[in-house]
């Protein structure tokens, strides 16, 4: 198959996507299809020859390492513009066969790209328009979590312009519709409380006020249906922010992780229930806090596009059920 890889993107989680697309990139390449990786933000020019040009087997491998802190997007801004689709992009992807979403954030996760794909007849990987938008919007998704008595933190919704509402401390400021922890703090005094909202704006006009809950970290993937083995999060320093989730040997993830078996298909029960929810596609993960006082787990949040970095979460979980990284993405593709 002819398959664009599609990352990148003008989106603070820019870097995550372009490693993330390295490596689909290869895993496709060994699996012996012609692969065009393919920046959103900044396109390509069409070669001599046509598109087909674009697209290679074998050669190289693709990489891409994960810097420590996200890309400054108004310096990209200055360089390449604010046109969000590059040059090209389209007609390139029209031609694939299928087109591989390995972004993260913005247009590429929020449903907007998706339904211009739609509206062109571009096949790709992942959920739909409309659930892409819902689990993109944390406000709209745990909106869906409290109607479908899926319990979630306790949240505030802050629109751009509105004041900050009285809320209880310690809490957990969140840009709305961002991933990878980009923008997010943890609030223990109301004196940190405006720096952090000012971080979160960074990122997003309206933002999240959400509950603190102190416990474990879980995660827990769908793949085609399929509910895979909760892994357990443990970051060695603070929370699992933007640094702890992409730098290597920042957090320890244990996978199976050491819940008992009652707990361990609860979690997983839940986790389907939110993919089912929320209407998600081929593909999901879902995040999950258990509490250390009442022993309940506590979702988050839905992820539409997994990250498939060295430290992804969703390839771990796939392994310890014996699905190698290859075979992972040719399910996702929708070839297995």
């Amino acid at each position: 198959m002819n398959i664009v890889v599609l990352c990148g993107g003008l989106s603070p989680e820019r870097d995550v996507s372009l490693s993330s697309g390295a490596l689909i990139g290869n895993a496709l390449l060994k699996n012996n299809h012609s692969v065009c990786m393919l920046d959103l933000y900044l396109g390509c020019d069409i070669p001599k020859g046509g598109i087909s040009k674009l697209f290679k087997k074998g050669g190289k491998p693709f990489k891409y390492v994960v810097p420590k802190n996200e890309p400054d997007l108004k310096e990209l801004e200055k360089i390449y513009g604010s046109e969000k689709i590059g040059k090209n992009v389209l007609e390139i992807c029209k031609y694939s066969d299928i087109v591989f979403l390995g972004l993260h954030g913005d247009i590429g996760e929020n449903g907007k790209l998706q339904k211009i794909f739609e509206d062109l007849g571009i096949r790709y990987t992942g959920s739909d328009s409309k659930s892409s938008m819902l689990a993109m919007d944390k406000g709209k998704s745990k909106d869906m979590f409290v109607k479908n008595g899926i319990l979630t933190p306790k949240y505030v919704i802050v629109r751009k312009g509105e004041e900050i509402p009285k809320f209880d401390i310690p809490c957990v400021v969140k840009p709305l519709d961002c991933g990878s922890s980009v923008g997010v703090r943890i609030v223990r005094s109301k004196d940190e409380l405006d720096d952090a909202v000012r971080e979160a704006r960074r990122y997003s006009d309206d933002i999240l006020l959400e509950e603190y809950v102190k416990g474990r970290e879980f995660s827990v993937g769908i793949l085609n249906g399929e509910v895979l083995p909760s892994i357990e999060i443990i970051p060695k320093h603070g929370f699992y922010d933007y640094k702890n989730k992409y730098q290597k040997g920042a957090s320890i993830e244990v996978c199976p992780s050491n819940l008992t078996q009652e707990k361990e298909i609860e979690v997983r029960s839940i986790a389907l229930r939110v993919h089912n929810v929320l209407g998600l596609g081929s593909y999901s993960r879902i995040d999950f806090l258990l509490s250390d006082t009442k022993n309940k787990f506590f979702c988050l949040e839905a992820n539409t596009l997994p990250g498939m970095t060295p430290t992804s979460l969703l390839p771990q979980e796939a392994m310890v059920v014996g699905i190698s990284f290859e075979e992972l993405c040719e399910r996702v593709v929708g070839i297995l």
